[in-house]
């Protein structure tokens, strides 16, 4: 191990602390830019046709069932200022694994289903994110 860092100048030991600084310069952005604001839906889609939109707001409690095909079931939760795909009938279960998403631009899907639950809302310079 001092080998090692017998290679080690006193400028790399900078260069190596610097760099993992500016690393995290991206997610900074991210988040700095999405602003929590109380315009955020959650908006359910079956095979690509918008079915409901849920207002993300405090105090909202919702559970819904829907059937996208024969023998095919997923219950939907909207809690608070989160949605999740509860449960479904699905084999991989992808989209329950995903569990609670609050942040627009965040989705969680049931692709053996064509369910998908996405949550939409303002950015902070005011762009509406809208649904793909």
């Amino acid at each position: 191990m001092r080998k090692i860092l017998s290679y080690f100048k006193p400028f790399d030991y900078i260069f190596i602390i610097v760099s993992i600084i500016i690393s995290f310069i991206p997610n900074v952005i991210t988040n700095a830019h999405l602003k929590d604001s109380g315009d955020a839906l959650a908006i359910v889609k079956i095979h690509g046709e918008v079915v409901d939109e849920f207002p993300l707001s405090e105090g909202l409690e919702v559970e819904k069932t829907y059937y996208p095909n024969d023998n095919q079931y997923n219950i939907i939760e909207i809690n608070n200022n989160q949605a999740r795909i509860k449960e479904d009938n699905s084999p991989d279960q992808v989209g329950v694994r995903t569990g609670w998403i609050e942040r627009p631009g965040q989705t969680a899907i049931c692709l053996p289903h064509g369910l998908v639950l996405e949550i939409t809302g303002q950015m902070a310079n005011d762009e509406l994110i809208l649904p793909l």
